[in-house]
Order: structure tokens, then sequence, then C-alpha cells
């Protein structure tokens, strides 16, 4: 049997009976559950052949693991009216008996034998006869993806630029507002102008801090993208 064995691998065995009277045949084996064999028995007539088909079931092949799986074909004279095939074989004498084994061998394909049906399998290249001069123009969808790519890349730098400004715009305003509280607790008449400040610093900060948060998930939508 030649693997690999991760599909049923079927192996012809040919039985020839070489006599002037019909040949009763059965094939036995030592592991009935691996193997699949049809017919596993029947009538050889005289001077004929039959082909019988052994399917060996897919398995974990272990090199290192030696086969002891073994077939033994048997066979006795048929009786002049046979009927029973079963009853023949219960009434046949040990004497009358032939039988012939057979072992098992499990072979792996060389890795010369695999490159070769590997390249077997492959389609025969078809070469363009028509002649180009200098090089192939590139596509439309190639061009078109380079130019996406510059845009988002240009995209990008406008971003960081304008995260940079306005970094430096809530540094700014974060300086402005803890000033406007000092004065604010500076001032302990409690003045409306120095309320008014102070509120104007504080609503001014979530507000710039939404459209930083805005700027940066678009920053990192345009990484993804690339």
């Amino acid at each position: 049997f030649s693997g690999p064995f991760t599909d049923v691998v079927t192996t012809n065995l040919k039985l020839r009976n070489p006599s002037d009277r019909k040949v009763c045949f059965k094939v036995k084996t030592t592991a009935p559950r691996r193997y699949c064999v049809r017919p596993n028995s029947g009538i050889i007539d005289p001077g004929s052949s039959v082909i019988v088909s052994v399917m060996l079931q897919p398995f974990d092949y272990d090199p290192n693991e030696k086969s002891k799986h073994k077939f033994m074909v048997q066979t006795t004279y048929a009786p002049p009216n046979i009927s029973d095939m079963e009853a023949v074989w219960k009434e046949a004498k040990p004497d009358e008996l032939m039988d012939s084994k057979l072992r098992c061998v499990f072979e792996m394909p060389n890795e010369n034998d695999k490159l070769n049906d590997i390249d077997a399998s492959k389609p025969t290249p078809v070469l363009n006869t028509a002649k180009q001069d200098g090089p192939m123009p590139k596509s439309h969808s190639v061009s078109l993806n380079d130019t996406e790519t510059r845009k988002l890349v240009e995209e990008c730098k406008r971003l960081q630029a304008e995260i940079m400004k306005l970094t430096d715009e809530n540094r700014h305003l974060r300086d402005e507002g803890l000033r406007l509280r000092k004065v604010a607790h500076s001032d302990k008449s409690g003045s409306p102008t120095a309320l008014a400040l102070r509120d104007n610093g504080s609503n001014s900060l979530p507000s710039l801090l939404v459209v930083i948060a805005a700027i940066f998930i678009g920053f990192f939508l345009g990484k993804f993208i690339l």
C-alpha cells in the first residue's frame, strides 16, 4: 500500500485458477476493521482469474511502526453441486484446504516523487508572443490606489499639525484658566466681573477637549485605513 494514508488506498489482488476444476476461495485478514475486501469469497472457473480489491481505510501512519497486518487466501476444490458457500468451508477437511499468506507493506512516496507529481500537476505556462517595448504601464487600479494613499498621508500630516496647534492653544488656555482662578480667589469682594471670567475659562476647556478628541479619532481611523 502506497501512502499518504489520509484517504482510502486500494490494492488489487489477482487470483488465478491453474487447475481443471472449479476452486472456491476466501480472503481473511488479521485486521478486519482496517480493510474492506471485495469480493471476499467466490468461485473461480478452471483457467480463469478474479480480481480482489483490498481497500485500506485512512489512518495516522507512523514510519517507525512495523506493519503486523497479514492476509490469507484460502482455497479448496468446489464440490460438484454447490449451493451453500458457508457449508463448503464448514464441511471441508483440513487436508483439502490450501492457503497462501501475505504480509502488508506500507510505503510512503519519496520526496523526488512528490516533486515530480507537483510539477506534473502544474499547468503549462502560456508565453505571450506579442512584443512589448518599454516598461509595462501600471493599471488604472494601481494608480488610483497611489493617489488615495497620497491624499491620506497629506490628510494625516494636516491633522498632526492641527493637533500640535490645538495642544499649544490648550496649554495657553489652561494657563489662562489657572491665572483667572487665582484672580477669582484673590478677589475677596466677589465682583461679577471675576465670576464671569472664571465661568468663561471653565466652559472653554470642555469644548476644546471635544475638538481634540474628534481629531484624534480621525487620525486613528486614517492609520487603520493605511
